[in-house]
């Protein structure tokens, strides 16, 4: 056999051993892990059940104004009686010092400002004089009058000096106040970003505070149920890291424009809060009345609407069908109702009991593999 045809025979049988190999090992896609509900069953005039975040009533981000290295943080007594530097958790009172920067550098900076105050005074104190002088002189003409206005000239320059000295005493006195980082509310520290030895510059953020003795509850409504929000309004709340306790507020806020992405209007609710039972990150739950008649719709999820594939305007979900061991996404076309808090009506298109991916939706495609998790 020829060089050229041997070769051929060979590269042949090479392909042909890569597509046997192929064809008894095919590549196979992992299943997408995703998250799924289940269509429920939402009957108007129960009230909708919202989802809130709970948020500090006034937060503040502290920093310095002066720069130089950190000397010493609060100091907090831990229960067995061990001092131990201020972090997060902790509570704090008004005007409590939280940080300090190395004062040595601004006390030299204010004892050179006062030593030019003395100097600027000495010299307005002959200034002073000479101008005296001058004056009862020129009264009895005895100097002339450029002579005159040299020693007021004097004068005014001695003073202006002394004015400039005492402003400089002034700066560096409160350069040397602000190496201090003082609490401006009785609060909680939510973030502590310092520590003995940082170096800070003016402008770097040293502690974030919350005052909590109050808090935000807030919550998203539709545009349908906007208009029943009145400011004023009494609400209850419950959360799940309280179990069995009510907490009573009033709506004190409603935003007046949609947020731009989940197209919902911020509702805010202020609720006392004097034993700090409710801390700043919780989920809340509240219902509100919807004023529907109480017919029966299938709800999903927000979470699990995606646009449609075939319509641009239309929705779809995407429904997870078991088929012996694996588990499915298959699309389908809904048609969407009224929004009730998280869930929303579908029409058509899903039935009561079916799961839909609420997380991952937007990961698959019709007929793909999915592994469900919790």
């Amino acid at each position: 056999m020829s060089g050229p045809k041997k070769a051929m025979f060979v590269l042949g049988g090479a392909l042909a051993l890569l597509n046997a190999c192929t064809s008894q090992n095919p590549y196979e896609k992992l299943p997408v892990p995703v998250s799924v509900s289940t269509v429920q069953v939402h009957t108007g005039g129960e009230g909708v059940r919202y989802s809130a975040n709970i948020e500090a009533r006034t937060r503040v981000d502290l920093a310095f104004k002066v720069g130089g290295y950190i000397e010493r943080l609060r100091q907090v007594r831990e229960p067995d009686g061990q001092l131990r530097n201020v972090q997060e958790g902790d509570m704090v009172e008004r005007q409590t010092v939280l940080a300090e920067v190395r004062q040595n550098d601004y006390r030299e900076k204010l004892a050179e400002a006062k030593s030019k105050v003395a100097e600027a005074q000495a010299v307005l104190q002959k200034a002073s004089q000479d101008f005296d002088r001058a004056n009862r002189l020129f009264a009895s003409q005895s100097i002339t009058k450029p002579e005159f206005d040299g020693a007021k000239a004097q004068f005014d320059a001695a003073q202006a000096r002394e004015q400039g000295a005492q402003a400089l005493v002034e700066e560096a006195q409160i350069a040397l106040r602000d190496t201090s980082l003082r609490s401006p509310l009785r609060g909680v520290v939510l973030k502590g970003l310092v520590e003995v030895g940082s170096l800070v510059g003016p402008g770097t953020s040293g502690f974030s505070l919350a005052d909590t003795s109050s808090v935000k509850v807030v919550y998203g409504v539709p545009d349908t149920l906007v208009q029943k929000a009145k400011l004023g309004s009494a609400m209850t709340i419950a959360t799940e890291a309280v179990p069995g306790r009510m907490f009573h507020g009033r709506i004190t806020a409603i935003a007046p424009n949609a947020d731009a992405r989940s197209r919902l209007f911020n509702v805010e609710i202020t609720v006392p809060n004097p034993n700090g039972l409710l801390k700043v990150g919780m989920i809340a739950s509240l219902e509100v009345p919807d004023g529907q008649s109480g017919v029966p719709v299938n709800v999903v999820p927000i979470s699990a609407i995606v646009r449609s594939k075939t319509e641009s305007a239309g929705y779809a979900v995407f429904v997870v069908e078991t088929r012996g061991e694996e588990q499915v996404a298959r699309i389908r076309e809904v048609k969407l109702g009224e929004a009730y808090g998280n869930l929303i009506a579908v029409t058509s298109g899903v039935n009561r009991g079916e799961a839909v991916i609420v997380v991952g939706a937007t990961l698959v495609v019709d007929g793909q593999k999915v592994r469900v998790i919790p």
